[in-house]
């Protein structure tokens, strides 16, 4: 049995020593902090992620660096499993360990204990493949990554500058690569070729949707929807917006999906490039986040955020499943959060299973692998559609009876093929929903009109400790600080169809606090005011309160 490389570890953990002061969390989102915090965080992941290979008999891992829609001094690391999906629960806890060993003769020791508690055979070889976004931070980052790697022994492929999604692709790709289940190619070409011929299948034959403007966060999203739009060619034509990937300070400035989302508007660098009727969409800073959005006759802004996504993607995904004959035997299923717009709900209910789970992305993917063909996507726009093995075995296999079957087998086959089933990606979403809209013939307003969203309203309030709020029901209650779902309770009982909800952000020290009401202004109102509660209950100095609060 071989043992750990403890002085190669320790000699090059010394040139990446542990701030005393910081404590880390991996949480949904990985590790995310100020980026100039995170070398020793980096050097420690080199080494989890191989033992993390080592453990699955050499299978690759991969290692994405990224603060997705954070701001441009952010930075994060997260580690993907061998199916392209998001790092076992029970790791995270030793992530967590890891990166907190105060010296090298700590980490020494947890890694030492790691490798004992879950017998890590060490003669197993390392697999390692690894990115980056665009962020400034990112290869400093990637060299205290690459020296951990080093340190023990990995393989490691280096995949350069690319979105997340594609990362969890190439991982996917990687670890199926000749097998029956192949995911593809494993390259980023292989990737956009995928994606691309499924899109020219599914659109055959269909009228051509008008240019997709596509805002693409000043981020690695901008570089990816140009290679894209070369392999899509003439099939849907993309006219790409914010594209300075190297402007200091652009990057999620004023653009992107969560600024579309939590500021219910248009990006201020769209406003003279989309017209009344035309359709837009929003990437974030890595591309697997998603939001759509039009302006109407009015020119007032329309936003299609993931619930939306959602009802149009579920509705013709349960409509081809009709016209192939595989209604009994194929069943679908939606799984949402209680952030998901309360109208969306219930349109989605009156159609197919609905599952409420609380946020954040692996919780959603483990409810949707339950269902035949699970579709799951956040407000925010993060999302996929999983097809399960024996579905995808069932289309291969399934003989129709009719051409209308045969047809619509097809469609089927084909969207196996344009989703990046491994997580939530804005390309390949950005495809689904323009397949959907070619094939019902639908301009944004059509797609809004499937249901009206109830007026809603995000907060979020900064907190000393965002550890202290405490959830339960789907985060849909809070069980501490003590008292306060009780006041929130008694505001939500004043308001004609409110609801609220309070929860602790997973990837910043803030409380996010979503709030619904039959009119927008009574929406504004109760979000502010729970906000309000929230600041004061965490502490906070009631006469410092932001004056939107009081």
């Amino acid at each position: 049995m071989s043992s750990l490389p403890l002085q190669a570890i320790k000699s090059l953990s010394e040139l990446h020593q542990k701030p005393s002061h910081l404590r880390f969390q991996y949480g949904t989102a990985g590790f995310r902090t100020l980026g100039s915090t995170l070398d020793s965080v980096l050097f420690r992941v080199g080494v989890l992620a191989a033992l993390r290979s080592k453990r699955l008999d050499g299978r690759t891992i991969g290692v994405m660096v990224t603060a997705s829609h954070n701001p441009e001094e952010d930075n994060g690391v997260k580690l993907v499993d061998p199916r392209g999906e998001m790092l076992e629960a029970s790791w995270e806890a030793h992530a967590t360990v890891i990166a907190n060993a105060l010296t090298t003769n700590d980490l020494l020791d947890a890694l030492d204990s790691l490798v004992r508690t879950l017998k890590i055979d060490l003669s197993k070889p390392a697999r390692v493949v690894y990115a980056r976004d665009t962020r400034p931070s990112g290869e400093s980052l990637i060299s205290a990554l690459q020296d951990g790697l080093k340190a023990i022994g990995a393989e490691a492929r280096d995949a350069g500058i690319t979105t997340t999604p594609i990362l969890h692709y190439l991982v996917k790709a990687i670890n199926t690569k000749g097998a029956k289940d192949s995911y593809g190619e494993d390259s980023e070409e292989g990737y956009y070729t995928k994606l691309s011929e499924a899109f020219k299948k599914l659109v055959a034959g269909r009228r051509r949707l008008d240019p997709l403007i596509v805002d693409c966060a000043n981020g690695v999203g901008a570089s990816a929807a140009a290679k894209l739009a070369q392999y899509l060619g003439d099939s849907l034509t993309l006219r790409l917006e914010n594209t300075s990937i190297t402007t200091p300070g652009a990057l999620n400035h004023a653009c992107g999906a969560d600024f579309v989302k939590t500021t219910q508007k248009l990006p201020p660098s769209l406003t003279d490039h989309l017209r009344p009727g035309q359709r837009g969409c929003s990437l974030d800073g890595d591309a697997d986040r998603l939001m759509y959005y039009y302006l109407d006759e009015r020119g007032t802004f329309r936003m299609l955020d993931g619930d939306k996504i959602a009802a149009l993607v579920a509705a013709f995904i349960v409509e081809q499943v009709k016209l192939a004959g595989l209604s009994d035997e194929i069943k679908v299923g939606v799984v949402q959060t209680a952030y998901a717009n309360g109208a969306s709900t219930k349109y989605l209910a009156e159609r197919l299973p609905v599952k409420c789970v609380p946020t954040g992305v692996k919780h959603l993917h483990h409810a949707a692998e339950h269902y035949n063909i699970g579709v799951y996507f956040e407000a925010n726009g993060h999302g996929t559609v999983l097809f399960s093995p024996a579905t995808q075995e069932k289309l291969a296999t399934h003989e129709p009876s009719t051409p209308a079957q045969s047809t619509a087998l097809n469609h089927l086959i084909n969207l196996t093929q344009l989703i990046n089933q491994t997580v939530g990606d804005a390309l390949s979403d950005m495809l689904l929903v323009e397949v959907v809209l070619a094939h019902k013939s639908y301009s944004g307003v059509e797609w809004d009109s499937l249901y009206a969203d109830l007026p809603n309203r995000l907060v979020k309030v900064v907190v000393g400790d965002r550890n202290a709020f405490k959830t339960e029901d789907a985060e849909r209650r809070l069980v501490s600080p003590p008292g306060l779902q009780t006041k929130i309770d008694d505001l939500v009982r004043k308001y004609e169809g409110g609801r609220s909800f309070v929860r602790p952000s997973g990837t910043e020290d803030v409380v996010r606090v979503y709030a619904e009401a039959a009119l927008k202004a009574q929406a504004d109102e109760l979000a502010f005011r729970v906000a309000g509660l929230v600041y004061d209950t965490a502490g906070g100095d009631a006469a410092k309160r932001p004056k939107e609060f009081l």
